[in-house]
């Protein structure tokens, strides 16, 4: 286990790296960003992770969400998922729910995790995340991608409602890099979230490139509950 995690042992020591091993999170959403998340949090030492997707893969999804790869259509994206999580490190307890948000809400063995990860595509669903979050008193990590761009947010007291308008919105078209960027983002504040270092939390950065292809980060305070 140590040679597995040399590098990050390094840089925050045994102790830290051996309290990894008790955090649970949970991802809701295993498409574009859940596929990085995993890949990212999965080999960081966080115990157990919960993966939540109640959909199958197509050919599709394939170039943007990287867990997937040609011959895995048709199967339940949370599965190919795990079974890449565990093959890439054996030290995490990985579980799957093949449903949506509402079957994980009602889960009656449920334990309350130390953090939930948005990966959806859908804002009401989000809405329904935040609400839950402050019911079990627990942060959340929104993502979202667009095009050449995103936005992450670490909800702790912010409302997502005080922030966003939810509406049925047609999906545009991403670039896969963009993806990984935002996963990224979000597996970033996770983690250091989770070895109890500085997180600006109730802060939205909006991710993107301008007209003339420079990459801009912009950065807002949000509103308190």
């Amino acid at each position: 286990m140590e040679n597995y995690f040399n590098r990050q042992i390094k840089l925050w020591g045994n102790e830290t790296q051996k309290n990894l091993q008790n955090k649970h999170i949970v991802i809701i959403g295993c498409g574009g960003l859940g596929c990085s998340l995993g890949v990212a949090l999965g080999a960081s030492g966080i115990g157990y992770i919960t993966l939540v997707d109640f959909d199958d893969i197509g050919v599709h999804n394939i170039h943007r969400q990287i867990g997937f790869k040609s011959g895995d259509e048709g199967k339940y994206k949370c599965d190919v998922l795990k079974k890449l999580i565990i093959d890439r490190c054996p030290y995490v307890e990985v579980t799957t729910v093949n449903g949506n948000f509402e079957d994980y809400k009602n889960l009656k063995t449920k334990d309350i995790p130390d953090l939930i990860l948005d990966a959806t595509d859908n804002l009401p669903v989000r809405v329904t995340i935040d609400e839950y979050a402050k019911d079990i008193n627990i942060p959340w990590i929104y993502g979202s991608v667009e095009e050449f761009h995103g936005q992450v947010c670490f909800f702790d007291k912010s409302s997502f409602l005080s922030v966003f308008e939810v509406k049925d919105i047609a999906p545009a078209g991403i670039a896969c890099p963009i993806v990984m960027n935002i996963a990224s983002f979000q597996a970033n504040l996770a983690l250091r979230y989770l070895v109890n270092l500085e997180v600006k939390k109730d802060f939205l950065y909006y991710v993107f490139f301008n007209n003339e292809g420079e990459f801009t980060l912009q950065k807002f305070g949000l509103p308190k509950e």
